[in-house]
């Protein structure tokens, strides 16, 4: 094993904390940006869990029987922490290839690994607040059917770090902004067929098993697994699911960050 995939996996250095900081001094004054990506997920309950629920009628899954709302709920909540956190990961995007913020910040102490620990920390912070506010409003509306919910926030956070993760690994490989259209390419389907709206057995076994591998399928089982009551031992393989996505982009975006500002 190379000397850099040692360096790669040591204690995390606590001077991301200070990149965390510096984002959070410059948002600031810009807090209605956050505020906004609250509502996406919320007109989406609005109008599918209560508009088209009403004629949908009631689900059941794993012999637990809860409305199309309290269904779609869980879902929507999984995903508004993963927007949060992926798509201010791809931030990174303009302070990397036009604003050269890292090219300054690797002329303090801070290394790569602390820029990427740091930057993932905050992605992971604003998918968090997102999920904060969508559960309130679960709350509010009386969609949430289980005590077990109590750690469907603490869930969220496997869910920021993954795509926060693999978010900023994603984006050192971009060299345009047109390079954006791949990761929408992405996002949208994986939003519209990881069970988010329907329950996995409505889908052919062939594309099943396809919507089984992604991530969101795997932060939607564990978040509605929590609201509703239905927990078990998948809910365990979410969880090392999430966070071996998250430790694995987090790795590798370090490395391309090396690589890019350092050689």
């Amino acid at each position: 094993m190379s000397s850099y995939v040692l360096r790669a996996f040591e204690r995390p250095s606590a001077r991301g904390a200070l990149l965390f900081e510096r984002n959070l001094m410059s948002y600031r004054r810009m807090w209605i940006i956050i505020l906004s990506g609250f509502f996406e997920p919320l007109f989406y309950l609005l109008a599918l869990g209560f508009g088209l629920g009403a004629y949908v009628g009631d689900v059941t899954q794993a012999g637990v029987t809860v409305t199309y709302a309290a269904f779609v709920a869980p879902g929507l909540l999984a995903a508004s922490a993963m927007n949060g956190a992926f798509y201010d990961a791809t931030n990174i995007f303009w302070k990397l290839r036009y604003q050269k913020l890292y090219d300054a910040v690797l002329a303090t102490p801070l290394g790569p690994r602390d820029v990427a620990v740091g930057e993932t920390a905050w992605a992971l912070f604003r998918g968090l607040v997102y999920a904060v506010g969508f559960f309130s409003v679960m709350a509010a509306l009386g969609l949430v059917e289980s005590w077990w919910a109590v750690l469907a926030l603490p869930a969220t956070l496997f869910v920021g770090f993954a795509f926060a993760g693999a978010g900023i690994a994603a984006v050192t490989y971009m060299r345009s902004w047109q390079d954006f259209d791949a990761l929408n390419l992405v996002m949208l389907p994986m939003f519209l067929f990881s069970a988010t709206f329907f329950p996995l057995a409505v889908y052919p076994e062939w594309l099943q098993g396809v919507v089984q591998a992604t991530p969101l399928y795997h932060a939607v089982s564990l978040v509605r697994g929590l609201t509703t009551g239905v927990v078990g031992i998948a809910q365990l393989v979410d969880v090392a699911y999430l966070a071996a996505l998250g430790i694995a982009g987090t790795w590798l975006a370090a490395r391309r960050i090396e690589r890019l500002l350092l050689t």
